[in-house]
C-alpha cells in the first residue's frame, strides 16, 4: 500500500513538474507577446496556475516525506490503523462491509477506501477485532463490530522470519 501511495503521488508530482517547467512558461509566453500586461487575462492566469502547480508540488513533497517516516514494525498487530483492512458490521442496518484505512490522499469510496481522517476512520483507529464501537456520523451515532483485522504489518509480513 506504501507504495502504491508512493507511485501515485510521485506520478503527479511528475506530471505538475512537466506543466511547471515546459507548458506554464510557453503560455506565459504567448501572453506576453499579446501585449499590456496590467489588462492581460492569460498572463495572469497563466501566473496563478504557476503558483498553484508551485503550492501542490510542494503538498505531495511533503506528504512523500510524512510518509518515508512510517515505521511498519512499530505499528501494532491488533489494532486498526493505517493500512488496515477491516470487516465491519453496521450492527442498525445488519450490514457487513469490507474497508481499508487509508490516508485522505489515496482515498477511493468505490474500492472500499476510507480516510484515516473521516468519522469512520477516526472511529476505527486503535479498535481491535471483536470490539464494538460507536462512531458519531453527521446523521447520528451509529453502532459497529470489527469482525475481522488485517493489519498493514500483518499484510506486508513484517516480523514473520
Amino acid at each position: 500500500m506504501l507504495d502504491e501511495i508512493r507511485e501515485k503521488i510521485g506520478e503527479e508530482v511528475e506530471q505538475l513538474a512537466h506543466e511547471l517547467n515546459i507548458l506554464i512558461p510557453g503560455r506565459i509566453e504567448k501572453a506576453v507577446e499579446l501585449g499590456d500586461l496590467r489588462e492581460n487575462a492569460e498572463y495572469k492566469s497563466a501566473l496563478e496556475r504557476q503558483q498553484f502547480v508551485q503550492i501542490r508540488i510542494g503538498q505531495l513533497t511533503h506528504r512523500l516525506s510524512e510518509l518515508s517516516k512510517i515505521d511498519v514494525d512499530a505499528m501494532p498487530l491488533d489494532r486498526v490503523g493505517f493500512g488496515s483492512r477491516v470487516e465491519l458490521h453496521d450492527l442498525a442496518l445488519d450490514e457487513v462491509s469490507n474497508i481499508t484505512i487509508v490516508a485522505g490522499d489515496f482515498m477511493d469510496l468505490d474500492g472500499e477506501q476510507v480516510s484515516m481522517a473521516s468519522p469512520i476512520g477516526q472511529g476505527l483507529l486503535g479498535a481491535r477485532k471483536g470490539q464494538e464501537v460507536t462512531i458519531e456520523l453527521p446523521v447520528g451515532e451509529r453502532y459497529f463490530k470489527v469482525l475481522d483485522l488485517v493489519t498493514l504489518p500483518e499484510q506486508l509480513e513484517v516480523g514473520k522470519e
